[in-house]
Formats: structure tokens, C-alpha cells, sequence
């Protein structure tokens, strides 16, 4: 189990300890698994309503691949916690927010006035992405 900094549920905390993908499919009882780098998230995408925690795990904070897996994994309908672990620095949390990413368990902790800032930092967006916020193209044009 990892420790959760931050956590933008509602919900309980899914505590369930987290197999690779690869095993996931051996274990039917299995309702967490963690994504490494280079794991296909979509291998994932039949047993969605099954999995109530995906982690996301950056073992480096220069590898960008989880942030394609936690957006794949949500546009799919992925609705449980998804949880970035690893090497989470401050500059990606408002990325992998949205990514879709909902929970953040950092190697090391994080200061929490950075952290808020980072979270905080852009009010308007560009594109759509999987946080369900409004671009800013269509607040002017509708």
C-alpha cells in the first residue's frame, strides 16, 4: 500500500494492493493494478467495472507515458480511482489532473502550499481533456 497525499474523491480510499497488468488477468478476484510505463492501458479497458483502483506509476517524472494511460483509461469510463504514483513532482499535478487522475501518492511528499498553487494555477484550459472542464473556446462560443 501506498501513502496518498491527495485524493479528489469523494468516496473511500481504495487500499486494495494493486497487481501488475499482466497478472490482472490470472486473478479473478484482483480489483486494483498498477500500469508500468510501458503496459498497454488498454489491455485494461474490458475489465473496467471490475477495477476500483488503477495506479499510474511514473518511476521517473521525465517519462510521460502515464499521462496517455490515465486519459485512455478515463475516456474509456473508467470511473474509480485512478492514482499516480512514483516519482510525482509539482509540475505535473495539474496535468495529470487532467489526465484524470484523481489521487496522488508521491515517492517523496510534496509541500502542500506548492501543491495547492500547482492545482490551482490555470483557470481557463485550452482543450477538453478527461477533468470535464469547459475549454475556453467554448465558454466564448458555446
Amino acid at each position: 500500500m501506498v501513502d496518498v497525499q491527495f485524493r479528489f474523491r469523494n468516496d473511500e480510499a481504495v487500499n486494495d494492493p494493486a497487481v501488475t497488468v499482466d497478472s490482472f488477468g490470472e486473478q479473478s478476484n484482483a480489483s486494483a493494478v498498477r500500469i508500468e510505463p510501458g503496459d498497454d492501458a488498454r489491455k485494461l479497458l474490458p475489465f473496467l467495472g471490475r477495477l476500483k483502483l488503477i495506479e499510474v506509476n511514473f518511476p521517473a517524472w521525465t517519462d510521460g507515458r502515464g499521462y496517455s494511460s490515465a486519459r485512455v483509461l478515463r475516456e474509456a469510463g473508467f470511473e474509480g480511482e485512478l492514482r499516480a504514483v512514483g516519482d510525482v513532482v509539482i509540475d505535473m499535478l495539474s496535468h495529470l489532473r487532467r489526465c484524470g487522475i484523481d489521487s496522488f501518492a508521491p515517492d517523496h511528499a510534496l509541500n502542500e502550499a506548492d501543491a495547492k498553487a500547482a492545482f490551482d494555477r490555470w483557470e481557463n484550459v485550452y482543450q477538453a481533456a478527461a477533468d470535464g472542464r469547459d475549454a475556453i473556446w467554448r465558454k466564448r462560443h458555446g
